[in-house]
């Protein structure tokens, strides 16, 4: 990343073009960058810098594109902050309101910035040509798959392959902008109620038929401005995941594992839902994202046993089985796009069957610390059948001691679980199997 002055701000679009360039070219995650660069940007110009970076990676594709005709060879090494300067342009010029010439001259402006003085002219004279030739480019935008959907090529074979009749729903609702969902504290007061207080705030928002505590608001808020926030009284998680409690359903006195935990949203629905738990235990790998869990817990007013370990060796943190278990599984994140769009750009074809292994030693370790008679409920945020329905459906073939607890009733053994796509009910993409141990 381009060094930055001390004690000065940095200009909006050059943080943006700062935070792309380590996300596509140097395979940083967005949700890494962020809270990193946003400090060093004035307060009212943060969402400013979160907009042009998920639009520029959501429709990175067609920037290429355009780039590529305005431009006789591509800005590489030094100046390839550059490159990504000037799709922030585009995107303001393509998809924002931003008037054409403020976007070329904020845009040139941010060039100081990066120290990329001597690309001034370019950037001027590159943006300006987009802007003049727009109507001829805008066509060219959407010549085939690639610019229509702007996917890599594998996730569009490998949806084609699972949704014959739903890829391009689903590609398109990846790319649309994500809405905030609630989840409103069952300790703290009924849905409706709450709803009726966001109203009385002007604060619009709609229930959801499937996540009981769920609220969709019509237009995202700053958590300071929901009634006592602060206080717990509700959380933000979209409402697919808001299904993983409720689905669980745990009872009074057991004691409960949530594994792969963090940021531990679901750990402190699972504690809202059912506060009489003999002891609910969250795991995860890394201790900076279970610092999250801990948060979210302190300001909810909920207790749990954390540990930073490896939940495909319990035996390493645990001498005793569990009634239920969640297992919120490590996978390719391939339902959320619309949320971490950047995950297009950074995960691989290859990566699958890596995270297919990884998620068959979990699943696998972890049945063996559920009791008999003990449920475990199987999530990901993947759309992709080798991750979900075929990862379960070997796993009850494979295991003598497993059988299936249907959600829908139309599951089997051989298509076993529930997968919710992406932008059904305005949700995220989720896939959900329960499982019983038998008894002996």
């Amino acid at each position: 990343m381009a060094e930055q002055p001390k004690n000065k701000q940095v200009n909006a679009r050059a943080a943006a073009a700062n935070i792309l360039y380590q996300v596509v070219d140097q395979g940083q995650s967005l949700s890494q960058m962020l809270p990193r660069v946003l400090p060093q940007v004035v307060a009212r110009d943060h969402a400013l810098v979160k907009e042009l970076c998920f639009g520029v990676l959501r429709w990175l594709p067609r920037f290429e594109a355009v780039l590529q005709q305005l431009m006789d060879k591509p800005l590489k090494g030094k100046i390839r902050n550059g490159h990504f300067l000037l799709m922030v342009g585009l995107y303001q010029l393509f998809y924002m309101r931003v008037p054409a010439h403020a976007a070329v001259s904020e845009t040139v402006s941010a060039t100081s910035q990066l120290k990329l003085h001597s690309l001034k002219k370019l950037v001027n004279g590159v943006l300006r040509n987009a802007e003049r030739q727009r109507e001829q480019l805008e066509p060219q935008l959407t010549a085939n798959d690639s610019l229509q959907y702007c996917h890599p090529s594998w996730i569009s074979k490998r949806l084609k392959a699972a949704y014959p009749e739903q890829w391009a729903q689903i590609l398109e609702a990846n790319n649309q902008h994500a809405p905030m969902w609630i989840r409103v504290n069952a300790l703290q007061g009924e849905r409706d109620a709450y709803q009726t207080e966001l109203a009385d705030l002007e604060i619009a928002s709609q229930s959801s038929p499937l996540a009981q505590q769920a609220l969709c608001l019509d237009k995202a808020q700053p958590v300071h401005k929901l009634p006592r926030f602060a206080e717990g009284a509700s959380s933000v998680q979209d409402g697919a995941a808001q299904m993983a409690a409720s689905l669980l359903d745990a009872q009074p006195g057991e004691r409960v594992l949530d594994a792969c935990a963090a940021p531990g949203g679901k750990t402190c629905h699972i504690l809202e839902l059912q506060p009489a738990l003999a002891e609910l235990v969250a795991v995860d790998t890394e201790q900076a994202r279970l610092n999250r869990v801990t948060e979210n817990l302190e300001r909810i007013g909920l207790k749990a046993t954390l540990h930073c370990n490896d939940a495909s060796k319990p035996e390493r943190w645990n001498d005793q089985p569990f009634d239920r278990i969640l297992l919120d599984a490590p996978c390719s994140a391939t339902g959320v796009i619309r949320r971490h769009p950047d995950i297009k750009w950074l995960r691989r074809d290859s990566d699958i069957a890596e995270l297919v292994k990884l998620q068959k030693e979990i699943l696998e370790a972890l049945w063996q610390q559920l009791k008999p008679g003990g449920v475990m409920l199987y999530a990901t945020c993947s759309v992709l059948p080798d991750e979900n329905s075929q990862q379960i459906a070997a796993f009850l073939q494979q295991t003598a001691d497993a059988e299936l607890v249907p959600i829908n009733q139309d599951e089997t053994a051989t298509q076993p679980g529930w997968q919710l796509l992406p932008g059904n009910n305005n949700m995220d993409g989720f896939y959900y199997a329960r499982l019983r141990k038998t008894l002996p």
